[in-house]
């Protein structure tokens, strides 16, 4: 069976007679679905209650899912809708405990916002006039403003339009006295159409730094492949700047487990990381040259190091309980003491399955501390952090 028909049984599709992975079928979007644009007709400014997560397209259903579990442990009702590739979920529900779930807490939400109204009809000559009776109302200030659209085909075509009126905005704010970097409330307009908007609040403690909560990075030609960025995107969303400081020091030991042609091993070796990479396949020759890098031909699940090392990370394409027990196996047994790795998820149940994933692990390390996202440059996969407790 070749690696594509081999990927396509273990996520639980047939493959197609020319080899190909078949595709996945479409997800059941939650109802009701979210209209993103409206018919002609005066301005509509409405207070609604409840979330606004912007996530990856086709993963709707997923982050509604989570969404809902995490109001359902806080005690909170709501309901969640969306549509299937628009890249967000509202939501809704009046419970003030709702604004106490943590964007660090979700997996599929890239950015998470405390919902304050939706918009509609807005003149095309004065968007941004029809949301100050709730801005006002609101009553409070800002430290900044964010006008963004979902990573989705629709919303890609409006980030001309999100620009200009960022700018806009802004100045507004400060117009009208709105404006005061001390908060630490930053306000996001969010555009699904033209005309359409989602109107939210941040606070900065608990959301993504980034617009979109997408941190864009740019491909080093050194690099040997562009699976870098995820390895260079899990340290800089997963860990904090003191826990990069502390935890990522030159002389430190790492094994790379699945690692040709080297681009996780690449990211280690810029901070001075001696590295164990772990693949039958060929590695990167510069890599090799660094005099940090130490190749051996070995299976990955396999592989058991001499002695304990300070990171372990892998980024195998294998069944993702599989991939979840080894990692399991390695920080059970003491053989390092934090890990990154990558769980490649099914066609079906992909919620379910991280949630099995993810239990898998603590079950095998009491105290496991795990932090876990869907990633921007992920596809159709998670990364995990893992830590041992002291």
């Amino acid at each position: 069976m070749d690696r594509h028909a081999a990927k396509a049984a273990w996520q639980g599709g047939h493959p197609r007679p020319d080899g190909k992975a078949a595709k996945p079928p479409a997800a059941k979007a939650p109802a009701p679905k979210i209209v993103l644009a409206s018919p002609a007709g005066p301005p509509v400014v409405e207070r609604v209650r409840g979330l606004l997560a912007w996530c990856r397209p086709g993963f709707e259903g997923e982050c509604a899912q989570e969404l809902s579990t995490l109001a359902a442990r806080s005690g909170s009702g709501g309901f969640a809708r969306t549509e299937r590739g628009s890249g967000l979920v509202e939501f809704v529900g009046e419970d003030p405990a709702l604004a106490g779930i943590r964007w660090r807490e979700t997996i599929f939400a890239r950015q998470l916002l405390v919902l304050l109204g939706r918009a509609r009809n807005l003149p095309t000559g004065d968007r941004l006039g029809a949301l100050w009776p709730l801005l006002e109302q609101d009553g409070r200030r800002w430290c900044e403003a964010w006008v963004e659209a979902p990573d989705s085909d629709a919303g890609r075509e409006l980030a001309t339009l999100c620009r200009g009126l960022n700018a806009a905005l802004i100045a507004s704010l400060k117009a009208r006295g709105l404006l005061d970097r001390a908060s630490p409330w930053r306000l996001h307009l969010g555009l699904t159409a033209g005309d359409a908007a989602f109107i939210a609040a941040a606070d900065v403690r608990n959301a993504a730094p980034w617009p979109g909560g997408i941190p864009r990075l740019r491909f080093p030609r050194e690099a040997p492949s562009r699976s870098t960025l995820k390895l260079e995107e899990a340290l800089l969303v997963l860990l904090s700047e003191g826990e990069r400081e502390r935890w990522l020091v030159p002389g430190m030991r790492a094994v790379d487990l699945g690692a040709a042609p080297g681009g996780w091993t690449w990211q280690l070796v810029q901070r001075s990381i001696h590295v164990v990479a772990v693949d039958n396949g060929p590695m990167d020759a510069a890599l090799l040259r660094s005099g940090l890098v130490e190749h051996r031909r070995e299976d990955g699940f396999r592989h058991r190091p001499p002695k304990a090392v300070d990171w372990l990370v892998c980024d195998m394409v294998e069944q993702p309980v599989r991939v979840a027990a080894r990692m399991a196996e390695w920080l059970a047994n003491g053989w390092c003491r934090h890990a990154i790795f990558n769980l490649k998820l099914p066609m079906k149940k992909r919620y379910e399955e991280v949630e099995r994933c993810l239990a898998l692990v603590r079950g095998q390390i009491p105290g496991i501390e795990l932090r876990a996202r869907q990633l921007y440059h992920d596809r159709e996969e998670i990364t995990v952090f893992a830590r041992r407790p002291d």
